[in-house]
């Protein structure tokens, strides 16, 4: 087991900082590429290591599946594999799944994958024929209103934008439609899931007692994303207590279109006045150059840090900036640049491509098809759902029972040829293709596990991977949206459609969004390490208000 002292060693003087501020409030002001998630799990571990925390008493809560997935495995390799790493939803569900019994009685109602069927049928209901864009904008509309923690009548008279073929009053009713067909069909969604673990614990003082006995000590990270729906359920599993530390930056909030807000995070001492509050701005990610061009975006901006390289770090290449007659010409340019910097020794899953709307990609995908690079979609069909992957999963867990003593790599390479994988790729792009570059993600992690693991334990960290949806990192360049990009890095970045209309989008407004649409810039720049490459295409298309701040 790692010492207490092991912990802090390597850690700058802000990480050891929040590393040992263990109890009472603690707000970490952490920058992109400042080792937040290194500070967070170096904190808690620290905690169990000295005494100060009991692993099954630490709860720390995230936003995304990965992100969680990311936290237990460090925690793991840290000696504090006991601590609950989640998320909102699946904590909250968790404690659902226990009281409702307890509480309501049967068993939880089932959840909902989507909204998007039954507000289908609660539009027929309505007589009201709509289109699956207008469904799908509904849906983030209701999603909207429960994080908010708004009821249908106070969602009325907020002013919301709506769908064109819906008036307020329209839309208002299929708010109630929808709760209605959901209440008879005995289901619940995502938000309910919130509600209802908030609504137990309000109003069932044994379930509050049981909940804050399990649970002493919070840890939120990615603080600025948090929203008051999730605030108040924080609120409920402390109760009286004041031992949570949140960890964000407000220059990273991109969801307030779905309910998030950096007022928490911001509005912290003010509501805990004996904070300790970190800052942690040192950039251990990128070159000055790019950090410059980060710092330059947001300067001026409320709760904005100044991030600074690590001393002595060569200043790297500045941000070149290109513009290009029509889509399909930037697109082309952007994958032979790839080409050669591939050609040149580059790895492809060192090079990532942003865009801000799904539709961009695209031309992307034929541009980079047409110059041999390989490429994958982030956000398109999930890794652990490939049927290549499951199959050859089952296929290594019914191995696992019989092999033994045999080094990883035969056993695991064993398996994976006869699904087809080869050591060397086959030529080309198409199914063949892919079906290999899957398995050969497979094959990495085997080669990346730590000397001595057994085939077992390599099956049960790929069914952990798979249960929290953790993706191993594929031989090829990444498509992204902006959004989609939040919490990953690559060496190069190539942040395509940097014109007015896409970004800022042509809907942004109002003051309020355009700054949020800074934000979304200001995460695609920061999640360049070493090369970073802005470039616009398109007639009648201005470049965006954004690149002049970085002159």
């Amino acid at each position: 087991m790692t010492s207490a002292e092991d912990l802090l060693a390597g850690l700058d003087a802000q990480q050891r900082q929040a590393a040992e501020s263990l109890l009472g409030p603690v707000v970490l002001l952490a920058g992109a590429g400042t080792g937040k998630t290194r500070a967070i799990t170096h904190r808690i571990a620290y905690g169990v290591a000295t005494g100060v925390y009991s692993p099954g008493r630490v709860m720390a809560l995230t936003f995304t599946n990965r992100a969680a997935g990311e936290l237990r495995s460090r925690l793991r390799s840290l000696g504090a594999g006991g601590v609950s790493a989640r998320t909102f939803h699946a904590s909250a569900l968790s404690q659902l799944g226990f009281f409702w019994p307890q509480v309501i009685g049967g068993t939880v109602p089932r959840i909902l994958d989507s909204k998007g069927r039954l507000l289908g049928h609660a539009a027929d209901a309505l007589k009201l024929k709509l289109d699956t864009a207008t469904l799908r904008d509904t849906a983030s509309e209701i999603e909207w209103r429960k994080v908010s923690r708004l009821t249908i009548d106070q969602y009325a008279t907020a002013a919301r934008p709506v769908p064109p073929a819906l008036t307020v009053e329209k839309m208002v009713e299929l708010h109630r439609a929808y709760e209605s067909v959901k209440d008879e069909r005995r289901q619940m969604d995502f938000e309910d899931v919130l509600l209802a673990t908030a609504g137990m614990i309000e109003s069932e003082p044994r379930v509050a007692h049981q909940v804050r006995e399990q649970y002493r000590f919070f840890v939120v990270d990615e603080y600025q994303d948090v929203s008051p729906l999730q605030q108040e359920l924080l609120n409920l599993w402390l109760g009286e207590r004041n031992d949570v530390c949140v960890v964000g930056d407000a220059s990273q909030t991109i969801y307030t279109f779905a309910g998030a807000t950096p007022d928490y995070l911001l509005g912290f001492t003010g509501r805990h006045e004996d904070a300790t509050v970190v800052r942690l701005e040192q950039n251990y990610r990128s070159t000055p150059a790019i950090i410059d061009a980060a710092n330059r975006i947001m300067r001026g901006r409320p709760g904005a840090l100044d991030l600074h390289a690590v001393p002595g770090t060569p200043p790297g290449v500045a941000p070149s900036v290109s513009e290009h007659a029509n889509d399909s010409q930037e697109a082309r340019a952007i994958a032979q640049t790839i080409r050669a910097e591939i050609d040149a020794g580059a790895a492809p899953e060192s090079i990532a491509i942003l865009f801000r709307i799904n539709v961009q990609s695209a031309a992307f995908e034929a541009a980079l098809a047409d110059a041999g690079v390989p490429f994958v979609i982030r956000g398109s069909t999930r890794f652990f759902d490939l049927k290549e992957v499951k199959e050859a999963i089952m296929m290594l867990k019914g191995a696992s029972i019989s092999i033994v003593n045999e080094p990883l790599f035969k056993s695991v390479s064993d398996v994976l040829r006869s699904r087809g994988w080869t050591q060397e790729p086959p030529e080309g792009r198409g199914a063949v293709r892919d079906k290999w570059e899957s398995l050969n993600a497979l094959m990495r992690l085997a080669e990346e596990a730590p000397a001595g693991t057994t085939l077992a334990a390599f099956v049960a960290e790929l069914l952990e991977r798979q249960s929290g949806q953790h993706e191993p990192t594929m031989s090829a360049v990444t498509l992204a949206t902006l959004h989609s990009a939040k919490g990953l890095e690559w060496d190069s970045v190539y942040i395509a459609g940097v014109s007015e209309g896409l970004l800022p989008i042509s809907y942004a407004k109002t003051e309020l969004a355009v700054e949020e649409e800074r934000r979304l810039f200001y995460v695609g720049v920061t999640r360049a390490r070493e090369r970073l490459h802005f470039s616009s295409g398109g007639p009648n298309r201005q470049p965006s208000r954004f690149l002049k701040d970085l002159r």
